[in-house]
């Protein structure tokens, strides 16, 4: 055997383990830690001070909030006003705009409902903190409000909870 032959046998098996064995690692953290001195959370009622009012997405948004905390975290909940993380808020608009025209009549519209977060950290004052969330879904504009309502309710309380936990519990 030549040379050149063995080195070639050589080279190429080493060739193909490095590449076999390279790994190249990366990851998005949803959560930042909870600090280990954290045990407890309350929700309280997460009202709707909007001008028109759905009378449903009030509980709703606060039962899947505490829901999705107990799912994913490894907080307790509780109805204590010492809780470690006290989450209160409420719904600060829930209103229509027409998004689209064709010819003289509407042809879309676009519900668009504003969250107030309030975040206490009892352990912590420090990382106390107020926010805004606003998302808007659209929907056809032959569908009255109600039936809008109806089509689109769990996507509001979906992505309206999903933007709270977020808020809170985020590593960005």
């Amino acid at each position: 055997m030549t040379k050149k032959r063995s080195i070639k046998y050589f080279i190429i098996p080493l060739f193909f383990l490095s590449f076999n064995y390279a790994t190249c690692k990366y990851s998005f953290k949803d959560t930042a830690p909870i600090p280990i001195e954290v045990k407890t959370f309350r929700v309280n009622y997460l009202e709707n001070k909007a001008a028109y009012i759905n009378p449903q997405l009030s509980p709703q948004l606060t039962e899947k909030l505490k829901q999705k905390i107990i799912n994913i975290t490894r907080l307790r909940q509780t109805n204590s006003q010492d809780a470690d993380y006290d989450i209160s808020g409420y719904v600060s608009q829930y209103n229509t705009s027409t998004i689209s025209i064709s010819g003289l009549n509407a042809n879309g519209n676009r519900l668009t409902v504003s969250f107030h977060l309030i975040f206490k950290n009892n352990l912590d004052e420090k990382k106390n903190f107020e926010a805004d969330i606003s998302r808007s879904f659209d929907f056809d504009s032959n569908l009255s409000l109600s039936q809008a309502e109806a089509k689109l309710n769990d996507e509001i309380v979906k992505n309206i909870v999903d933007e709270v936990f977020n808020k809170i519990f985020s590593n960005w």
